[in-house]
């Protein structure tokens, strides 16, 4: 899991969020909302701080948790 900040929302839930990879660079990645976060229509707005579970494959992120 990483930790970010949600810059901007796209459309059909898609977020670009910026993580703190492991050298201590900033990274843009696009995240989507997981499923939990949809069900119980947790709302995620430009500026929040967020959990996010990374693809193994690399490229995107599911975010999990609104800190």
């Amino acid at each position: 899991t990483a930790r970010g900040v949600v810059l901007e929302a796209l459309p059909n839930t898609l977020f670009r969020v910026e993580i703190e990879n492991t050298s201590g660079e900033k990274e843009e990645i696009l995240a989507y909302l997981g499923g939990k976060m949809r069900m119980h229509r947790i709302k995620v707005l430009i500026g929040d701080k967020v959990e996010i579970v990374l693809d193994p494959y690399g490229g995107k992120g599911r975010i999990v948790k609104r800190l």
